[in-house]
């Protein structure tokens, strides 16, 4: 298993280029199983999530190739039904299940696994479904979807956490294929659903207001082959930015969507931090000492919380108190306890972290438990004193496409090392 040795102490200068959304490519390749025909999607990153999805559709019978940021796929002849020893390697393979039922008249999706940053449950997805007109059940461990025709209906998807991203993904989908007009109230509008949205309007959906809180799709008979580029993820693209900060270097990321990260290159700036910004590109430094902030997390275009536990790290070695809410998962600040470890002054009150800064962090062997809190150990890793190792670093291979190869051409010090058996 490998793990991640990062050496502290170096401000990082210089470039550098954005893969492809992970969250946004994951509900596009599934889609793909909507149509008989051939689908090319370009800036594909190269991750782990992106190879379980595309072994998931090679399992229900799609022809799949994937070559320098390439897929390919053609589902002329599928079959509904995805096995648990496929989906429980990632929680996103919920999102074949709008796919195959509007497709195959059914699926037959095992129930994913849990989750070390909390409950997420898929009971959103199946209540779309249901209003879609499916008859859903849960029988051994799988959720059994029929349903001879699916109808259009008003449908509300939010829920206490706020609106649900692959939950409007899925109903989104297989209304498509409907009779009628689905309109989905409380819908997520995350960049990556308005990626998912024209990606399907290509193919010859017909969807409206997708990007607001109400997304209206008028059901089409069939859908067709087309080709299309993947958003840049604007998730790696803050974390960049963050370990540009936290080094205090100038770092330029370049591919990305600035205007996907207006929230948190304010909430950066009012505590110090300054950027210029281009059409695709934004360049993060520090010219003063950074302040404390207080941050909540919200559905976009608020906080995100994807970056919560990068700003965790940032804050950990800034000056002040900050305080750091999580709504939408409150269970999420795992990565706590291993930045305390590194020298952090932390306390967590139900779902809010309250950061003291410290002058500076000391290196320490960590565990990454999640895939947003192995970037936070990275990030602090980058400043501490001594050589940090970050163990679990399969965690950080889900979402990031070789983030110690874009490091080290930063100027950090860092290598990919293997662990003892």
């Amino acid at each position: 298993m490998d793990k991640l040795v990062v050496t502290g102490g170096h401000k990082l200068k210089g470039r550098v280029t954005i893969s492809g959304s992970k969250n946004s490519a994951l509900p596009i390749l599934a889609a793909t199983l909507l149509t008989p025909e051939k689908c090319t999607i370009h800036n594909v990153p190269d991750l782990s999530d992106i190879r379980f999805m595309l072994a998931i559709l090679r399992f229900l019978g799609s022809e799949v190739t994937f070559e320098h940021g390439t897929v390919t796929v053609k589902a002329e002849k599928i079959h509904a039904e995805a096995p648990y020893d496929l989906v429980r390697k990632m929680r996103a393979s919920i999102c074949v299940l709008g796919p195959l039922l509007a497709r195959c008249g059914e699926a037959i999706i095992s129930l994913p696994g849990g989750c070390v940053i909390g409950d997420r449950p898929v009971d959103i997805h199946l209540k779309g479904m249901e209003a879609l007109g499916a008859q859903v059940a849960t029988e051994g461990g799988n959720v059994v979807a029929r349903a001879s025709k699916l109808r259009g209906v008003e449908i509300y998807l939010g829920s206490k956490f706020g609106s649900t991203v692959l939950g409007t993904d899925n109903v989104m989908m297989a209304a498509t294929l409907a009779e009628g007009t689905t309109v989905i109230e409380g819908a997520a509008c995350e960049p990556e659903v308005k990626d998912l949205a024209e990606f399907l309007n290509k193919m010859g959906a017909k969807i409206r207001g997708h990007g607001t809180r109400r997304i209206e799709i008028e059901g089409v008979k069939g859908l067709h082959g087309v080709e299309h580029t993947v958003i840049p993820d604007r998730i790696e693209a803050g974390t960049f930015m963050i370990a540009s900060l936290i080094t205090k270097g100038e770092v330029t990321v370049e591919k990305m969507e600035p205007g996907h990260l207006n929230n948190f290159i304010e909430r950066m700036k009012s505590c110090g931090a300054q950027f210029r910004v281009g059409p695709d590109w934004v360049t993060s430094t520090v010219p003063r000492k950074m302040a404390s902030l207080d941050v909540v997390t919200e559905t976009y275009p608020g906080f995100p919380t994807d970056m919560q536990a990068q700003l965790c790290a940032l804050m950990s070695v800034t000056d002040g108190i900050s305080v750091i809410t999580d709504k939408i998962f409150p269970n999420r600040f795992m990565h706590l306890p291993e930045l305390k470890r590194m020298g952090a002054k932390v306390d967590l009150e139900g779902s809010t972290a309250i950061i003291t800064g410290v002058p500076g962090l000391s290196a320490a062997p960590v565990m990454a438990s999640d895939l947003r809190a192995s970037a936070a150990l990275v990030l602090a890793g980058l400043v501490a004193k001594g050589r940090t190792e970050v163990n679990r670093v399969y965690h950080i291979d889900r979402g990031y496409e070789q983030i110690d190869v874009k490091l080290r051409a930063l100027g950090a010090e860092i290598e990919r090392v293997k662990s003892p058996a």
